[in-house]
């Protein structure tokens, strides 16, 4: 599908979001045309400014390291967000990051007070 017609779909909030024009109910139409690194840092972006818990960053950041994504791709999406949804949300979701990708948020407390 052309684009414009998702977007079309998307603007016009499409009723059910499982069938295609055709009337076929696979949903194919939501597929995304990004490839699966931008993907997973899109998603991480949008789980920030929702304000999700750990096991979510977990997932999320676990998702953009396998499709190729470095560790510092990934913190520079806190980076990315930050004059768009603000420092609360980023320095609140930052510990869940840290913690997603296996550092310890407690050192990083004594590093930051020293």
């Amino acid at each position: 599908m052309h684009y414009v017609d998702r977007l079309h779909r998307l603007a016009i909030n499409q009723a059910d979001w499982s069938v295609n024009p055709d009337g076929a109910g696979d949903g194919e139409w939501l597929v995304p045309t990004l490839d699966p690194r931008t993907l997973a840092l899109v998603r991480l972006a949008a789980l920030i400014t929702v304000g999700g818990e750990v096991p979510s960053y977990a997932a999320a950041a676990d998702m953009a390291v396998d499709a190729g994504a470095s560790a510092a791709e990934v913190v520079d999406v806190l980076v990315a967000v930050l004059p768009v949804i603000g420092a609360a949300r980023v320095v609140a979701a930052a510990p869940r990051l840290a913690m997603a990708l296996g550092y310890d948020t407690d050192a990083l407390d004594q590093a930051s007070s020293s």
